[in-house]
């Protein structure tokens, strides 16, 4: 009891206490380049490979002998060192999750706040501590678990395959903000297809590995499992084609990486989808070989391009802060974006500016930008974005949507306030939320223009 107690503690501990050390030693920028910077990512990608050869019966992962003695002898001392070392292990692992959740927390403590950040911190660690020291407390009720055997070989058959498909998403955020080009949608999918092909005929009995036992006959749990991944896979077959799998949106590359896309053919070849198109814009697009916006909308992806094009037509500001390896961007975009009222209120009222805040892209010297945060110098697409969504804006958590009037520029972060239509939004898969949001920025632009 007195090992889960500290267990818990300790993750909370480690948190709080350690998360705010490394927001002021390494800068709000460190969780960004952990979950986007191609090393990390590789290597994530990596590590899932090899736990997945291992789970799949290529070979065993054991704990060096001389390991487990010293941490038995450590037991031994008291047991305390133990339970510490798991739970900076688990938090450790989750930090590529909870990373966005706590990015303004980050940000706060860079800014010299106290209080703030300290009582963030402690109760997101809380609230994360909680279901682990729970089962860590009451260990016997895992002791109900069946005895290993076959069956135990088969769950880790069936881990391997996902750890392969898992694996795939790190290799895939180092390919979009790199612009590889190696994992676009389609082969992404492909990947998917087959693995989860695989692990359904493994789940029937019509595929054997190295350790399998001889299978009888297939119980009705896996059975059931099997019906499953083979509904799987045939859920994301359309998806070669354009669908949009909505339930996966946030987990594959975006839409616009996909080759043959019958959606995108149908629009662009309406009459009407052209006018509306060319009327949007003002011009060009600076960036846009490397971005696209979803659902056939146009718009640009540098802000202060997008403010001359809003003022010259009028028009208020959609300020969108995303990322590639924003599984909620891409959420809310196939979920919310693509409600019709939404949808249309983006095309016809707005101008949209989409900003990438983790693109590695480098800028050449002359478009470099000096930060009003931290004064240094950003050298790439994505640093100059989140530099300027928390110089502005105080946060650095993605997505961010905000409304802005194009008419008032943004010099100083006291600007900001005065050029907000409303009160800026984040996630929030609640299409008629966002619809509110929409219309309670556009009423106050025609108030301004009015007034004016």
């Amino acid at each position: 009891r007195l090992q889960a107690t500290f267990f818990g503690i300790s993750i909370i501990l480690i948190y709080t206490v350690v998360g705010t050390l490394v927001a002021l030693t390494l800068g709000v920028n460190f969780a960004n380049w952990l979950s986007t910077h191609w090393l990390p990512n590789i290597l994530f990608f990596l590590i899932f490979l090899i736990f997945a050869c291992s789970f799949l019966g290529m070979f065993e992962i054991t704990l060096p002998g001389w390991l487990i003695n010293k941490s038995d002898k450590q037991s031994d001392k008291g047991g305390i060192f133990a339970p510490f070392f798991m739970a900076f292990t688990l938090v450790l692992v989750s930090f590529l999750c909870t990373g966005p959740l706590v990015g303004s927390i980050l940000v706060a403590t860079s800014m010299g706040k106290v209080i703030e950040p300290i009582i963030g911190m402690l109760g997101f660690s809380i609230a994360l501590s909680i279901p682990f020291t729970f089962f860590a407390f009451f260990p016997s009720l895992l002791s109900k678990l069946p005895k290993s055997g076959g069956w135990l070989n088969s769950v880790k058959v069936v881990l391997g395959f996902l750890e392969l498909a898992l694996g795939l998403k790190f290799l895939s955020i180092a390919d979009q903000t790199y612009h590889w080009g190696i994992l676009d949608r389609e082969v992404y999918l492909a990947l998917w297809i087959i693995i989860f092909t695989l692990m359904g005929l493994y789940l029937i009995g019509k595929l054997k590995l190295k350790h399998d036992d001889q299978l009888q006959y297939i119980g009705v749990p896996r059975l059931i499992t099997a019906i499953i991944v083979f509904a799987f896979v045939i859920y994301m077959i359309p998806g070669m084609f354009g669908a949009p799998l909505k339930v996966l949106a946030g987990y594959l590359p975006p839409q616009q990486s996909i080759d043959f896309d019958i959606n995108r053919i149908i629009r662009e070849n309406k009459s009407d989808t052209k006018i509306l198109e060319t009327k949007e814009l003002c011009s060009k697009p600076e960036y846009s070989e490397y971005f696209h916006l979803p659902h056939g909308l146009k718009g640009y992806f540098d802000y202060e391009e997008g403010r001359i094009c809003a003022k010259q037509l009028n028009k208020p500001i959609f300020l969108d802060f995303t990322g590639h390896g924003c599984v909620n961007c891409r959420e809310m975009e196939a979920n919310v974006w693509a409600k019709p009222e939404v949808l249309d209120l983006l095309k016809n009222e707005f101008v949209v500016v989409a900003l990438y805040v983790d693109d590695k892209t480098k800028l050449p010297e002359n478009e470099w930008s000096i930060s009003i945060f931290d004064h240094k110098p950003k050298k790439t697409i994505g640093k100059k974005h989140a530099d300027f969504q928390i110089s502005f804006f105080n946060v650095n958590a993605q997505p961010f949507y905000v409304l802005l009037d194009p008419s008032i520029e943004l010099k100083k972060p006291e600007d900001a306030s005065k050029a907000l239509l409303t009160a800026p939004v984040a996630y929030n898969l609640n299409s008629n939320d966002f619809v509110s949001f929409l219309k309670k920025g556009l009423t106050e632009f025609k108030k301004r223009n009015y007034n004016n």
